[in-house]
């Protein structure tokens, strides 16, 4: 059945938006629209930078005005579009709505690698990934203040997709499978949004001790052959930007052992929403995820996950005399 819906594309910089944007209108015959495009020619128009013109949106409501009524426009003509911005998931209530997520470090490599421009610009990698989190910062700030939405808050969206680690054109694929109802159909019909994670970046809970292994090398080569839609997706947490499971350790190993870019999960609850038993996204990260459980999980599966703030408070505490 052909979906009628719109899709919308959001990200911060170096996430992919162009890309895959781009890459799905084409495959969908759809008009492509880029209101980012848009806000660089205003910021060129000014003589300013992209984060220079996202600080001054924040004392002159004029910029978003006129973004804001373009897009507003855009959604009431009805015509089916794949738009690239950060905020037509709020304009076009109806759409499907993707969101893109990338490491921080990979994104700023990313936009270090394009032309610069007077618009954006950076000279070293520490200084785009400074400029790239001082900018979506402001951006959030400015949303939250003039529209009371958090971009960061997931359950805007209806797929979340990590293009860290993913092919281009896979992720495609799988983003166009979504929107056609041939995957995550249960978890978009009743528990948006379907996560498309790196199983790399997915934090644990549990010890790697208590892991059952048996079979688990049929599970890595079947996952391998057949792909992530092979697995039965994993459950997941997310609090102070990051994603960990609550259950699914297993097919979590066996995808990273699969080397899989991609896993699919659904969204328990983030941040202040309840797991279970009284605790909220956020106070069950921090009762659950520490740092032995990190150094065993990295060492067993070969990849690194940045120590979280609370594990980092929890060993300054414990060196204090």
């Amino acid at each position: 059945m052909v979906n009628p819906r719109s899709i919308v594309v959001n990200g911060d910089l170096g996430s992919g938006k162009t890309t895959i944007s781009v890459e799905v209108a084409r495959r969908l015959d759809l008009r492509r629209v880029s209101v980012g495009d848009l806000y660089r020619e205003m910021a060129q128009g000014r003589g300013m930078t992209a984060l220079q013109l996202n600080l001054h949106a924040e004392l002159d409501d004029t910029v978003d005005g006129f973004v804001d009524q373009l897009q507003r426009e855009i959604a009431a003509s009805g015509e089916q579009l794949v738009v690239d911005s950060r905020l037509a998931w709020f304009f076009f209530a109806d759409a499907f709505k993707v969101h893109l997520i990338t490491e921080p470090t990979t994104a700023a490599r990313r936009v270090l690698s394009r032309p610069s421009s007077e618009v954006e610009a950076y000279s070293s990698l520490d200084e785009a990934k400074e400029k790239l989190r001082d900018r979506s910062e402001s951006e959030r700030d400015r949303f939250i203040a003039r529209y009371g939405v958090d971009k960061s808050r997931l359950r805007n969206y209806d797929l979340v997709c990590d293009t860290t680690r993913a092919n281009p054109n896979e992720l495609v694929e799988l983003i166009v499978a979504a929107f056609e109802g041939s995957i995550g159909n249960e978890i978009l019909s009743n528990f948006p949004p379907l996560l498309l994670l790196d199983p790399s970046r997915i934090y644990p809970t549990d010890d790697c001790g208590s892991l059952r292994v048996e079979n688990e090398s049929e599970l890595v080569e079947s996952i391998r052959e057949l792909g992530p839609q092979s697995l039965e997706p994993i459950t997941i947490g997310y609090a102070d930007s990051v994603f960990y499971v609550i259950d699914g350790h297993r097919r979590l190993s066996a995808a990273i052992r699969g080397g899989l870019p991609l896993i699919q999960a659904r969204l328990l609850a983030e941040e202040n929403e309840l797991v279970g038993g009284g605790q909220t996204a956020r106070e069950y990260f921090e009762s659950s995820v520490d740092a032995n459980k990190i150094y065993n999980w990295e060492e067993a599966h070969k990849v690194e996950l940045p120590l979280p703030r609370h594990t980092r408070r929890s060993a300054e505490n414990t060196s204090q005399p």
